[in-house]
Parts: structure tokens; C-alpha cells; sequence
């Protein structure tokens, strides 16, 4: 009698290559996908004797899934323009974690949660390395990455201001200049405008007032301050260049210097007290001249700023994630890690994109992008699913007809035991 077990089994098999298949094509447009093979082996034989030569004789059994990995060659790259979304370039996998518990995938359509943590559009964090003053800690280990509207820039105290001015040679002694007041910022990210007077004291000479408003700073000892910084003498050469300058009543620098150390003490927000320079050099050439036009200042720079809120961020080919805030300032925010196994083909898949380690793929090994033979990150862009409609429909004829040919020998042996059965009438 024919077994019926050696058809069926090859339609089991058929069964999962046209189930898998299918699971293929419904996720062709699943972002990061990878693609899903079925191989096949042969199962036991059962010797039934041996020829005249000796060579046995053998009957097969059938035939049995024998694996079914997964296809890992990196899928087209499509740009978005969404910061967010975030392609692996080469070999990876993103690190994201629920409830401590870490998982892994190729899928990188994120998103600001309402926590302000980047995660994927199941709710799972992505971890990286944090930035500790701009640059990227390895050493603290994984952590979520913080990129929402409440990530601030702290303020940063000025501590250099420069002006680009020409004072009027032709101007009579005793005229007045004030430059259009400066904006510059203290230990709490408040402003305050410095204003820089000169005034002609003499051919090719004019004295100057550094000052802010008398109201930005509380009295000393009961006494109500004028709001004067700083006071000196800026000397010009024939040519208008400046020869040199004074602080206070000191002795005249030549060449000039920087006017540097000017304090501000007794601020009425309550900032620290602080110090700035007035850069009137540019590296040794001076910023300040006196030609026979109006007196005007052309720039303005200073390097303090207020403090700000989170814009936009941009994420680098290295995973490096850089911000840029509200006062006008970038800083590194911090850096996507991925992880690579030892076998890939190991991994558990978790439905949702994701996948787990097993024992047959190894513990995680994590680093930074482009270090270790891992991949590069691509901004703004989506790695698409690898599966192949053309490839999936060949397969998919090859897997209907084994289907058939094996429900065929189903009802071929069906109708040999029908005519066994038939032998007694």
C-alpha cells in the first residue's frame, strides 16, 4: 500500500513556501523588511534490502522545512526629508528598548514622542550615547535619546564683544559718537545693552565710555551705580589707524591693546557678576579707525547668547545627532548606536519590525556607526523592504505547481487504495 504520508508532507512543505511567500509580498512596502526563504531537506530513508552489487537499497519518507532564513542585503534607500526617519547604510541594527528590555531593528521611521524621547512608531525608545558638553560620551553607556521641543541650549555668558567703527576725522573737538548699543548677555541668559561712547578730546585723540543702563544693576554698599564700565583713550595715527590706547588713566599701550577685564558686578536679576573684553583688535589689526567720513560702526559681534529651545536637529553619517536652538547656537545632542550579532540569521523576528537574540545569534555587540564594520546612517531617508515582486511570483508559480503535483499523488494513491479495496468483488 502507498503512504500517504510522503504526499502529504511535500504538501506541508508547498503549504509553508506559498504561506511565506505571501508574508513576502504583504510586507513589500514594509519599511526595512527583510526577506524570508524557505529551503527544503529530505527526510529519513528506510532501507528495504540491497542490490546484486551491494549498494542499498532505499525508501524516502518525504520531505520537511529545513530552515528558513532571512535575506539581510541591504534594501533601496529612499530620502524623506523627515529628521527623523533614519536609514542604515551596510550592516546594523538599531537599538530600541520597552520596559528595560531591548530589541533590535532595521526599521527606522521614528518619531518625538510626547516625552520628548525619539522612538519608534511602536512606543520603543531609541538609545545611543548621550552628549556631555557637546561631545559624545561612550563611556555612560545607552541611554534614550532626548531630542524634544524641551531640550534646551543653556545661556552663555559674553565674554568678547567687538565693534567695527570709524570716528569722523573731521570732526570738531568735542563731538560725541555713540555707537549703537550692544547686546550682550549674562550668567542667567538675560540682555543687557552695552553702549560705547567716544568723544574728540584732541586732533587724532579721543577719549571713550563703556556703560550699560544704571537700572540693570543694584547699589554697592547703599550707593546707586552710574552704569559706567570702563573709561580710556584711543589715539590715531596720520593714516587714521589706531597708534594706541589707554585703560583708564593708565599708561598708553602702543601698539594698542584689547581693553580687557571689564567688570560688571551687582546685576539687579541676580546674575553672577561677570567680565568681557572689548576686542578693538582683530587677531593685530584694529577694528577701530578715524577717517574723514561719518562716524558709523559697520558690525557688531559678540559670543554670549540666551538661553534656547530645540528647532530642528539634523543626524550625521556617523549617527551624531546635532541640534539647532532657538538663540542662534548648534550643539551635539548625542549619537544613534547600532548593533550587529555574530549570526544574523539567528535572530528571533518579534513581529512590529523588530527582532530578539537567541542563542544561536549571540549577545548584541554595540558601537557607534561606521566603527567596527557597522554601517553609516543616512538623515532624513528610509531603508525600504528587499523583496523582489518578480523573484516573489516565480517562486510563488514554483510552490503553487509542487502544491499540485503533490495533492495530485494524494489522489493517485487514494485511487490504487480504492482499487485494493475493490479486489475482493
Amino acid at each position: 500500500m502507498p503512504s500517504f504520508s510522503v504526499p502529504l508532507s511535500g504538501l506541508n512543505a508547498s503549504s509553508t513556501a506559498l504561506s511565506t511567500i505571501a508574508n513576502n509580498l504583504a510586507n513589500l512596502n514594509t519599511i526595512g523588511y527583510k526577506d524570508q526563504q524557505v529551503q527544503f531537506a529530505d527526510l529519513y530513508y528506510q532501507s528495504i534490502g540491497s542490490d546484486g552489487a551491494g549498494d542499498p537499497i532505499q525508501q524516502g519518507a518525504g520531505v520537511e522545512v529545513s530552515s528558513q532564513p532571512s535575506d539581510f542585503t541591504q534594501g533601496d534607500v529612499t530620502a524623506t526629508g523627515l529628521a527623523t526617519d533614519v536609514a542604515i547604510n551596510g550592516n546594523g541594527f538599531f537599538v530600541v528598548q520597552e520596559n528595560g528590555v531591548q530589541s533590535y531593528t532595521r526599521a527606522g521611521n521614528f518619531e518625538v514622542g510626547t516625552n520628548n524621547l525619539l522612538e519608534t512608531a511602536n512606543g520603543q525608545e531609541v538609545v545611543g550615547y548621550q552628549a556631555v558638553k557637546g561631545a559624545i560620551d561612550t563611556s555612560g553607556g545607552l541611554t534614550s535619546l532626548e531630542l524634544g521641543a524641551g531640550t534646551t541650549s543653556p545661556a552663555s555668558v559674553t565674554a568678547n564683544l567687538q565693534m567695527t567703527t570709524n570716528l569722523d576725522a573731521t570732526a570738531a573737538v568735542g563731538t560725541v559718537y555713540s555707537a549703537p548699543a550692544a547686546t550682550i548677555y549674562d550668567s542667567l541668559g538675560a540682555s543687557h545693552q552695552v553702549t560705547i561712547t567716544y568723544t574728540k578730546t584732541d586732533t587724532n585723540t579721543w577719549s571713550y565710555q563703556v556703560s550699560i543702563p544704571a537700572g540693570d544693576l543694584n547699589p554697592v554698599n547703599g550707593v546707586a551705580q552710574t552704569g559706567i564700565l570702563s573709561t580710556g583713550t584711543l589715539t590715531f595715527d596720520g593714516n587714521g589707524n589706531l597708534a594706541s590706547d589707554t585703560i583708564g588713566s593708565g599708561t598708553a599701550n602702543t601698539p594698542p591693546v584689547d581693553i580687557t577685564g571689564i567688570q560688571i558686578t551687582g546685576f539687579a536679576d541676580g546674575a553672577s557678576d561677570q567680565s568681557f573684553n572689548w576686542n578693538v583688535l582683530n587677531g593685530t589689526t584694529p577694528v577701530i579707525t578715524q577717517l574723514a567720513s561719518a562716524d558709523s560702526t559697520a558690525s557688531i559681534q559678540q559670543d554670549g547668547t540666551s538661553s534656547g529651545t530645540l528647532e530642528n536637529f539634523s543626524i550625521g553619517s556617523d549617527g551624531t545627532i546635532t541640534g539647532a536652538f532657538s538663540n542662534g547656537t548648534t550643539a551635539i545632542l548625542g549619537q544613534i548606536a547600532l548593533a550587529s550579532f555574530a549570526d544574523e540569521q539567528g535572530l528571533s523576528r518579534n513581529g512590529n519590525n523588530d527582532f530578539s537574540t537567541t542563542l544561536a545569534s549571540g549577545q548584541a555587540t554595540i558601537g557607534a556607526p561606521t566603527t567596527g564594520g557597522l554601517g553609516s546612517i543616512s538623515g532624513g531617508a528610509l531603508e525600504q523592504s528587499n523583496v523582489d515582486i518578480a523573484t516573489e511570483f516565480a517562486n510563488l508559480i514554483v510552490a503553487q505547481r509542487s502544491y499540485e503535483a503533490n495533492a495530485r499523488v494524494v489522489t493517485t494513491f487514494d485511487q490504487v487504495a480504492q482499487d485494493t479495496i475493490n479486489l475482493k468483488q
